[in-house]
């Protein structure tokens, strides 16, 4: 997400990875918006009274980030604001609907040099490019982690993060909000 971010619509199904994004984001203080009344009581619910004041219910479809999954409508798509940039949280990409939004790569990342013979593991991932899911289990295996992710529980988001990080993985870039003309 660009750094400059303050709030997202979470529109799709409900799946672990939208729970655990959900919490992360709402923990560092980023607005977390849901467009139905259902989606908002199930996430509140799970926040367990935690960051709860950063997730909100909205009617209008204004902002201009949506983390979008499985179940995301082409009516939904089509009432997004012109410019709205839409990155997944699933591990298939939306179809793309508007030539006037933006569509980012499902979570990945762009694998170490070291790393040879690797062209991408999904068709829609450039060269070099590896899905989130992918490298979180060769993560796991590389450090050594023994603990299974049952239900909603998920490891350190951070930790992982860094974990990917020294192994060399590096994130994908998206260039921020003005390259879009979204002014």
């Amino acid at each position: 997400m660009p750094k400059e971010t303050t709030q997202v619509v979470l529109r799709g199904n409900l799946t672990k990875v939208a729970y655990a994004v959900a919490f992360a984001l709402c923990q560092r203080g980023i607005q977390v918006v849901t467009l139905r009344k259902s989606e908002y009581q199930k996430l509140k619910k799970s926040f367990d009274g935690k960051f709860e004041s950063n997730l909100v219910i909205s009617t209008t479809y204004s902002q201009k980030i949506w983390l979008v999954g499985a179940g995301l409508t082409k009516e939904e798509q089509l009432k997004a604001t012109k410019g709205t940039i839409f990155i997944p949280f699933s591990q298939f990409p939306p179809k793309k609907l508007r030539k006037d939004c933006f569509y980012h790569l499902t979570p990945a990342m762009s694998t170490p040099l070291a790393l040879e013979n690797v062209d991408s593991c999904e068709n829609w991932l450039p060269r070099r490019v590896m899905s989130a899911w992918r490298i979180g289990g060769i993560i796991h295996g590389l450090e050594g982690w023994e603990e299974q992710e049952c239900g909603y529980k998920i490891s350190n988001i951070d930790e992982v993060w860094e974990a990917s990080l020294r192994h060399g993985f590096q994130p994908l870039t998206i260039p921020n909000q003005s390259y879009f003309h979204l002014h």
